[in-house]
């Protein structure tokens, strides 16, 4: 009877000097005041870290009796909530006096981050592409480090080709079979090997070639080639074609005139102009003062190719076309320096966001 009497002593005692630390720290809470953010956040770690004189009120409450544990927890809590809502009162005042001082409103809502936009490159390079979805025509992309079968040697190019001499093409000093492609005409050739016809493909990308860097060209520039193999397929089909993309590109008043030509992989061949939209054909630098501007070569493809990768060239013709896209960003754009693609002035670039 003793010991109980000794007991529930005890626990009452506990309980009367939590209660009374709760009241003080409730006090000494409602004192306190900070002259900066820092010493705000020195209170919060005093009072409610997990080392704080709080968070000792919890250690203590566990030896408290079930009876007494819904009173004692309810104070805690409500100490806990009250000293949390004190410091986060005094933070947010400082900060706004912070504020006034500095003339920064952080009420504010944040000033909207101008994003990046697209280069002109890509931006032309896309329209291309969905131009010649609209016929059919599908993506298709390859490796930029190939080997001479796929950039020359399936292509119909003599061994003593101007091309394959060092002057023009950037070959792999320990092994001359691998090189930097010259145009993508080398992705056409894995398609016509893995494909079987009908063939209507789109190839965008970056290409390499050994020339001076002027206004009017570059070592590393990027093309857009098409082809299709398919029975039947003519010349006339070819040329309603890339008069179709002009129009889609440049407007209905863009013409287009072809040229003979030549190249290995194609018989016949052409070089296609369109009307130069910088100068509306009066001529100017770019155009060379003819009031055309040459965008590209194209052809029927040579029987030879077909049948280098598998085709059978009694069955089967096709044609194939290539095109420079920073060329057609300068008749797009009315941009006369081929250079001011690839310095990255921003001042250059931003001039393009209303494209994207």
């Amino acid at each position: 009877m003793a010991n109980y009497i000794f007991c529930s002593f005890a626990l009452h005692k506990t309980k009367i000097a939590m209660l009374t630390r709760i009241k003080e720290l409730q006090q000494e809470i409602e004192g306190i005041v900070a002259k900066s953010v820092d010493e705000a956040e020195e209170l919060r770690i005093k009072y409610l870290s997990k080392k704080g004189e709080i968070s000792k009120l919890f250690e203590e409450f566990r030896n408290v009796s079930a009876e007494q544990k819904k009173e004692i927890g309810q104070a805690v809590n409500t100490l806990k909530e009250f000293a949390l809502e004190k410091i986060n009162l005094l933070k947010e005042g400082l900060q706004e006096e912070k504020s006034a001082v500095s003339g920064i409103d952080l009420t504010l809502p944040g000033e909207p981050m101008k994003l990046g936009t697209r280069h002109p490159i890509s931006i032309v390079k896309n329209e291309i592409l969905d131009i010649f979805k609209k016929l059919g025509f599908v993506v298709s992309e390859g490796p930029e480090i190939e080997d001479d079968w796929h950039v020359f040697s399936a292509l119909n190019f003599p061994e003593e080709h101007p091309a394959r001499d060092m002057q023009d093409t950037f070959f792999i000093q320990r092994n001359p079979d691998v090189l930097l492609r010259t145009h993508t005409s080398s992705v056409q050739v894995h398609d016509m090997e893995t494909m079987k016809p009908p063939i209507r493909t789109i190839t965008p990308g970056r290409v390499f070639r050994n020339e001076a860097i002027s206004y009017r060209a570059h070592c590393m520039f990027h093309q857009v080639e098409g082809l299709y193999i398919d029975e039947n397929v003519s010349f006339a089909d070819l040329k309603q074609t890339l008069l179709y993309y002009a129009k889609e590109l440049f407007g209905e008043d863009a013409e287009i005139r072809m040229r003979p030509s030549y190249f290995p992989f194609t018989e016949p061949s052409a070089e296609v102009d369109v009307s130069c939209s910088i100068c509306s054909g009066k001529g100017c630098n770019v155009c060379k003062y003819s009031g055309w501007l040459e965008i590209m070569g194209c052809g029927m493809v040579d029987p030879n190719v077909l049948e280098a990768s598998g085709i059978d060239s009694k069955k089967y013709t096709g044609y194939a076309f290539g095109m420079g896209v920073e060329r057609i960003a300068m008749l797009k754009f009315g941009i006369n320096d081929l250079r001011l693609y690839f310095e990255n002035d921003v001042r250059f670039l931003q001039q393009f966001e209303a494209a994207n």
